[in-house]
């Protein structure tokens, strides 16, 4: 049996005030002060604040290859993202940086050397923040990898955890918790995206079928995203449901509520999950 009881994400563009192009550190503060072992959390953003931290200092921004400037940023940003959760997060507790690839999902043996990672952490005390490792991880050879694996793998779904929603729900299934929280700019799915008063409060089904359907409904409302390179709604919808037909409640709220109130329902959200699980 786990002993992770949650699993949370966080998007890049919850963490940064784009008004004043820099951290909220409110966001980073309110989050690490509820986090405590048996939680893990994967956090995106250190592409995106490893890029304000060079134009900060630099006052331009990387004019080269758009897959190049992405390593760099995320190089740079990496150190940040995991100095602001360090600074927060309760004293008591042990931080671990877990940067993961898609290979460590799709190898057995590799997803259980995490399983046990990830698992003695909650044990030991420790909060493990878990991120896609961009700095070191080349496209082209990522799809070739992808590629192979699907073609000696026809009948199974091959990983490539790129976006940290797909890694997050693919995290949760790993460890076994119960509830995936993912922690956006928005208070979750809009009816219509550009009318807040339109939430989606649950997409639910009595099976797996049923709550798959709900979903595909749901997406047609789904349009645009937060950033050049993100996928938005639409996507978190995806990999939202491939926790929720595991048996996995998943709720989609805005970063700024305080994980209590998402969890007991106090907080703005969309739950999506299979009614009885």
């Amino acid at each position: 049996m786990s002993g992770i009881e949650l699993v949370i994400k966080i998007g890049s563009m919850a963490l940064i005030r784009r008004e004043d192009k820099d951290i909220d550190y409110n966001i980073f503060a309110r989050l690490s002060s509820e986090l405590r072992p048996g939680m893990l959390l994967v956090s995106s953003g250190a592409t995106e604040i490893g890029r304000l931290d060079y134009l900060k200092r630099t006052g331009r921004e990387l004019d080269g290859d758009p897959e190049q400037n992405k390593t760099d940023y995320s190089a740079q940003g990496q150190a940040i993202l995991m100095e602001n959760y360090r600074r927060f997060i309760k004293p008591e507790y042990g931080v671990r940086q877990v940067l993961v690839e898609h290979n460590h999902f799709n190898d057995p043996q590799k997803r259980q050397h995490l399983f046990g990672l990830l698992q003695r952490a909650a044990e030991q005390g420790a909060i493990p923040i878990i991120n896609y490792n961009d700095c070191v991880s080349d496209e082209e050879n990522r799809k070739m990898e992808l590629a192979t694996l699907q073609s000696q793998h026809p009948r199974e779904t091959v990983v490539e955890c790129v976006d940290n929603d797909e890694t997050a729900a693919v995290v949760a299934q790993l460890v076994h918790t119960k509830k995936l929280i993912l922690l956006t700019s928005t208070d979750g799915i809009y009816a219509d995206p550009h009318d807040p008063s339109t939430l989606v409060e649950e997409i639910t089904g009595q099976n797996a079928e049923e709550l798959t359907r709900a979903v595909r409904q749901w997406q047609t409302h789904c349009v645009g995203a937060s950033r050049a390179g993100a996928n938005g709604a639409g996507a978190k919808l995806e990999f939202a449901l491939r926790s929720a037909v595991t048996g996995v409640e998943v709720l989609i709220s805005h970063a700024r509520s305080p994980i209590a109130k998402i969890l007991s329902g106090e907080a703005k959200r969309t739950r999506i999950c299979i009614e009885g699980e």
